[in-house]
């Protein structure tokens, strides 16, 4: 948190700093309701129950009052410190800077089932954007703000990445250091999970790609 303000002040004077607690059973918000006394920019936001990730982007997205969206995982995987990046490559002809994780630092079954799901969404979806699940974007306000998100899953990303494209936004791509995971851990990987993601996946693929074939 204390990066994130530091960083925030020295791009824009006019900035707000969106936490959200997805339903957590632990002292999260004790913790959090301690750092809003610290940062004024700080806006908490609790969900009484879990929305899963994309009940939290959609939260984020239509909570947000600034003109730039940006948004990244709490687990420590990324340093908010590269947000200048984006920052910088946000031209007037740009909606969305995409990061691309330089050198992935997970178990190597998981670099390689990510590398797999990686290439097979991207063909399936005929996605332009290289790490669709690299989850440290800055992104248009504009193009967010009424979006409905319909996946709860990891499906999300990719959801969010192909509305982007079929509503005609431009991407710029940079490549971002990411680290071992430093808070919680992965739910991605157990069977409920993958299952739930490959129903939303096929649900997704239906109606934005073969009812779209013209898009």
């Amino acid at each position: 948190m204390k990066e994130a303000d530091r960083l925030a002040k020295k791009l824009t004077r006019d900035y707000e700093i969106i936490v959200i607690d997805d339903g957590s059973k632990d002292d999260s918000r004790l913790i959090l309701k301690g750092l809003k006394n610290k940062f004024r920019r700080l806006r908490l936001i609790f969900h009484e129950k879990n929305l899963g990730y994309g009940g939290v982007l959609q939260t984020g997205f239509k909570s947000s009052k600034k003109e730039l969206v940006f948004y990244t995982d709490g687990d420590g995987q990324y340093d908010v410190k590269e947000l200048k990046m984006l920052w910088w490559l946000m031209s007037d002809d740009v909606d969305v800077i995409n990061g691309i994780k330089m050198d992935r630092q997970d178990y190597q079954y998981r670099v390689m089932l990510g590398n797999l799901y990686a290439f097979l969404t991207r063909w399936l979806f005929l996605l332009r954007t290289y790490d669709v699940d690299c989850d440290f974007r800055l992104i248009r306000r504009e193009l967010v703000r009424k979006m409905k998100l319909n996946s709860t899953s990891g499906a999300v990303c990719v959801e969010l990445i192909k509305r982007l494209e079929l509503a005609g936004a431009t991407f710029r791509q940079v490549e971002v250091h990411h680290y071992p995971r430093l808070f919680g851990s992965s739910q991605f990987f157990r069977p409920m999970r993958l299952l739930k993601t490959a129903s939303e996946l096929v649900n997704l693929w239906l109606e934005m790609v073969w009812r779209n074939k013209s898009i």
